[in-house]
């Protein structure tokens, strides 16, 4: 399962431990691919974008690393808005001490954020894997 030897410490490992966990599953991996515009104009890129092999099954994949409280867990409200306007589908993958419980409860809830540590199952559910993937 994901989140075994060692979690990630910030965003740009936990990007990089997401793309790996979609490799060792079989899934194809882009990184910061560029899709339009994030609601407030900013150019908007797409942390890791999965794909299923002979497939058209895929999935935009915005990773946030929050290692102490601050507002960087506010800022996924508006990167959820952002999602729902993608071409694609997209989840965001949450991990760090420093979501405040009820923060990580509301984005949990939302069915669009899930934890670093539920990504394998969530990623094989999601792309109907075997479990040998």
């Amino acid at each position: 399962m994901a989140g075994g030897s060692r979690a990630p410490r910030r965003g740009h490992e936990l990007r990089d431990r997401v793309a790996q966990l979609a490799q060792a599953l079989g899934l194809e991996v882009q990184m910061e691919v560029p899709v339009a515009r994030r609601i407030w104009g900013a150019r908007r890129r797409i942390d890791v974008v999965v794909r299923k092999p002979r497939s058209e099954k895929v999935l935009g994949i915005e990773c946030k690393y929050q290692g102490t409280s601050g507002s960087a867990e506010e800022k996924i409200v508006a990167t959820l808005e952002d999602i729902k306007h993608w071409p694609i589908p997209g989840i965001v993958v949450i991990d760090g001490p420093g979501f405040s419980a009820n923060i990580k409860a509301f984005l949990l809830a939302s069915g669009r954020v899930v934890e670093w540590t539920h990504l394998e199952e969530w990623l094989r559910l999601f792309f109907l894997l075997d479990e040998d993937a």
